[in-house]
């Protein structure tokens, strides 16, 4: 849940980098919220079959759809690309398929044009505490 909101909170900033782990648990999130909303949606009768879109889910969709962009052109720069690989997404088929596959693909190593890689920038701790070694016999 961290990594959603803080790709929320950088919710206009396309300028820097984005892990992986932030871009598919941004992706995750979003993708069970839109699931839940259009439940809802459905179930309370505010799904429309014309427009393919319910008042929770719609509403919830174009909330995040600036988030969405930046975060994914964060990946982008992450990679070593810039934004404009985003129209990718226009091509039929293979262009969505191209751009899941950059997605995951790891990050150039060090720094690179868009800023510093945010795994040296950032280490993570671990889930668990670490428990100390046994003491020598």
């Amino acid at each position: 849940m961290d990594w959603y909101l803080a790709a929320l909170k950088k919710y206009a900033e396309f300028s820097g980098r984005a892990r992986r782990k932030e871009y598919w648990l941004f992706f995750l999130f979003n993708l069970l919220a839109v699931l839940g909303l259009s439940f809802v949606d459905v179930v309370s009768g505010l799904y429309s079959k014309a427009l393919g879109a319910g008042l929770f889910g719609g509403a919830y969709s174009l909330l995040v759809l600036l988030p969405s962009i930046a975060v994914s052109v964060r990946r982008l720069h992450d990679t070593g690309r810039s934004a404009w690989w985003l129209l990718l997404a226009l091509v039929p088929m293979l262009g969505p398929l191209a751009l899941i596959v950059i997605y995951c693909l790891d990050g150039t190593p060090g720094e690179n044009k868009y800023g510093a890689d945010p795994k040296a920038a950032a280490p993570e701790a671990p889930a668990y505490p670490v428990p100390p070694p046994p003491p020598a016999v």
